[in-house]
């Protein structure tokens, strides 16, 4: 079984240049079905999540090409309503869903079928639903969810929750809708803005972007163009994580100043310093990091929320530095009911963590990890386990890596060229086959 080797324990150095943000990336290429032109996108990330939508994109007639390493074209001329999606590709991954907005759009009948992704807990369709019906879709609900239009008209939305993909779906239907649409409570995250210039580029109108309120005025079509993608201020996050686990200092390239601020007040917290240093981001991890208390030295958190709250995305991460770090913290993830599950591994491996019910856990630092054999549950928690492996003394081993490969590219690869010890094994070694 194909899985990561870790020797940990060493302190890593250099720089680290992040990729195109994954979750940007899949409701962009969804947008590639609102035009018969061709749409060139850079800075793509090579994941397991990108490859799964672009065999889905395939099978509903869009052509793909990687034109360079991390450079695309996509081209939608072809999809018409006899377009079926594929139960066993959509239930790979949860951006699947991201299909029903533009393809409702594009040929006014879309039938979704159950996504898949991470299993963090329940993960409502009811957002995505109620949007699209306010735009004047039918919708309904059996074994599958049967999306149906004469016309989609423009109006004002009021979503019952900021939902990332709840907004992006509303996005991808209203942009072609007739009229005016007015989305408010519409989440604001930096994939969310990302989605929206996109559309900008191929001719969509929308303003306020990167607040809660959008307003979109419908466009009978949308054209061709070419679009970068911003940096993932996810995989920012995981390598501040693990610059402050492994006890390293560690420049990141390619910051998005105006995107770090919910990233710097969330490690601050756990005592992490940062500079920067010619436009390169330069995490402080190398001295002893202390928890920093609240007023009056009461124990602090660490807690997520709809941006620009520290992302939930990054609990996981931070949970695992703050093993590493001098002091008490209580680590609340208020979004996931199921995200916090992988803490007993960390335990296992000599955290000292109380979980005090799904969704907060107590960290008492500085911790001696020490290496175990794990198995990533989900994309984030996969990061995290692996950052607690290059912190633990000695080896360990982590099993189920499609996990982590879905949202972060050759990790390995970039990983150990900031000196980890990570060999990938592609066949099982003498002490597994025992």
């Amino acid at each position: 079984m194909t899985h990561l080797r870790i020797e940990g324990g060493t302190p890593l150095s250099g720089t680290f240049t992040p990729l195109g943000n994954k979750n940007a990336a899949l409701p962009i290429l969804a947008a590639s079905l609102l035009t018969s032109e061709t749409v060139r996108l850079e800075n793509v990330p090579r994941i397991q999540d990108v490859e799964t939508l672009l065999e889905i994109l395939r099978s509903l007639g869009v052509s793909t090409e990687w034109t360079d390493p991390n450079s695309l074209e996509l081209n939608a001329a072809a999809v018409d309503e006899t377009a079926k999606l594929d139960p066993e590709l959509a239930g790979r991954i949860r951006g699947s869903v991201l299909l029903a907005g533009p393809m409702l759009a594009r040929t006014g009948r879309f039938e979704l079928t159950e996504p898949g992704g991470d299993f963090i807990g329940r993960r409502r369709l009811d957002t995505h639903l109620l949007a699209l019906n306010a735009l004047g879709a039918r919708v309904d609900v059996g074994a599958s969810y049967l999306l149906r239009a004469s016309k989609l008209e423009g109006t004002s939305i009021f979503l019952d929750e900021p939902s990332v993909t709840g907004t992006e779906n509303a996005i991808l239907a209203a942009v072609t809708a007739s009229g005016t649409t007015e989305l408010r409570n519409a989440a604001s995250e930096p994939h969310v803005q990302d989605l929206c210039h996109l559309l900008r580029r191929l001719g969509a109108r929308i303003d306020g972007i990167g607040t809660h309120r959008l307003t979109i005025e419908g466009v009978d079509a949308l054209g061709g163009g070419a679009f970068r993608l911003g940096a993932d201020h996810i995989e920012i996050g995981s390598v501040i994580g693990l610059a402050a686990a492994t006890g390293s200092n560690l420049r990141i390239a390619d910051v998005p100043k105006e995107h770090f601020d919910p990233l710097r007040v969330g490690f601050q917290r756990l005592g992490v310093e940062f500079e920067w240093r010619d436009d390169e981001l330069v995490v402080l991890g190398d001295g002893e990091l202390e928890i920093r208390p609240d007023a009056g030295d009461q124990i602090p958190k660490v807690d997520d929320g709809p941006w620009p709250a520290f992302p939930a995305d990054l609990t996981s991460i931070a949970l695992v530095a703050a093993t590493q770090c001098r002091g008490t913290v209580l680590i609340h993830e208020k979004m996931f009911e199921s995200r916090m599950f992988f803490v007993d591994k960390v335990v296992a491996m000599g955290a000292r963590i109380v979980l005090c019910d799904p969704h907060r856990a107590v960290v008492v630092g500085p911790a001696r990890l020490r290496g175990a054999r794990l198995e990533s549950p989900d994309i984030r928690a996969g990061m995290a386990m692996l950052i607690a492996a290059l912190a633990a003394e000695g080896e360990s081993r982590i099993y189920n890596i499609r996990q982590i490969e879905r949202g972060y590219e050759r990790i390995d690869e970039r990983l150990t060229a900031l000196g980890a010890n990570i060999e990938r094994v592609d066949r099982p070694s003498e002490a597994d086959a025992s």
